[in-house]
């Protein structure tokens, strides 16, 4: 009984050993070399640098085939990478493999929103804690349109001196890019103009000095309170305006920022208590005028608007160049 026992326990592990023997030898090489592969291959980041002067700034504004500052770090050298924009939330990619060699990447011709890929080796890294925009310029605007969607006309549009400023262009966005983030405290829903329009898509410009002088604000509003990071509740009331929408907002300048993207209402919980009110926007004053002080070109105005009119106080931020100060 005990022999006959040993001899099928010794069978068993004959079968055992024979299946082994007999796999594939091909589907074990490929497994051991896609392995191989992946750990061969460094990871790749975006560069802090890349991410303004505050480090949380995810998301670049180009025009169309623009090449662009968007350092990439790695602990490899990144002799052999190529990369390729692919459009967000699909695998469609927008232009062909290019090899890394710089500092400096080519932008995609289409408009739309990008996520770099990087590849080596046949490994392919897509990196989205920065992505890309590229802009519809300016020029495709026809009238106060722009493709059916009604922006109005700009100050410099109907100025013969041609000495006034416009937008570069204008991101163009469905109803799948309003969650994207901008930084990390703000998205693109934040900035869109709030119009009674229902057409999709919409066009928005956004500037992107004045995304991160708030975010350099909220880190000040954090290092106040002893921390080194903080996350903050970051009511924007509003952002871009059209021009057609800005007439009708009563008590906005016909030149207002927000018309150009470089400016935003925003309503912070700077003391953590959970309400709104004059004191936060007290401490926000603050601390813009800190962050001007260590970036002067971030300069711009400040209006802190408290009056029994509104709703919750806040405070309008914008990065115009040149210091203003008003209340409202």
């Amino acid at each position: 009984m005990i022999r006959r026992r040993t001899a099928l326990v010794l069978s068993g592990c004959a079968a055992i050993a024979a299946a082994i023997a007999y796999q594939p030898p091909a589907a074990l090489m490929a497994d051991s070399s896609a392995e191989s592969a992946r750990n061969a291959v460094a990871r790749v980041a975006v560069a802090t640098e890349a991410r303004g002067l505050s480090g949380e700034v995810h998301m670049r504004f180009v025009r169309a085939g623009e090449r662009i500052a968007f350092p990439l770090e790695s602990r490899a050298d990144l002799t052999g990478y190529r990369y390729q924009w692919v459009e967000v939330g699909t695998q469609e990619a927008a232009d062909v493999m290019r090899p890394i060699d710089g500092d400096t990447l080519l932008a995609p011709l289409q408009p739309g929103f990008y996520e770099l890929a990087v590849s080596r080796s046949g490994v392919t890294q897509r990196l989205t804690d920065t992505r890309l925009a590229v802009l519809v310029p300016f020029e495709l605007k026809l009238g106060s349109t722009l493709n059916g969607y009604q922006i109005g006309r700009y100050p410099a549009e109907w100025n013969r001196n041609g000495d006034l400023e416009k937008p570069d262009g204008f991101a163009e966005v469905h109803e799948r890019h309003l969650d994207l983030p901008l930084t990390r405290h703000l998205k693109v829903r934040d900035f869109i103009t709030h119009d009674r329009q229902t057409i999709w898509p919409r066009y928005v410009a956004i500037d992107p000095r004045v995304l991160d002088k708030i975010e350099l604000v909220l880190a000040e509003l954090a290092r106040r309170r002893g921390e080194d990071r903080m996350d903050f509740r970051v009511e924007v009331h509003s952002g871009f305006r059209t021009p057609l929408h800005n007439a009708n907002v009563e008590g906005s300048a016909r030149d207002s920022r927000h018309l150009y993207g470089d400016a935003a209402d925003v309503a912070i919980d700077a003391d953590g208590d959970g309400k709104l009110t004059i004191f936060d926007a007290y401490r926000v004053e603050t601390a813009v005028d800190w962050v001007e002080r260590l970036h002067p070109e971030l300069a711009g105005g400040l209006g802190v608007y408290s009056s029994r009119g509104y709703a919750t106080p806040y405070c309008h931020i914008d990065a115009r160049g040149e210091r203003k100060r008003w209340r409202g």
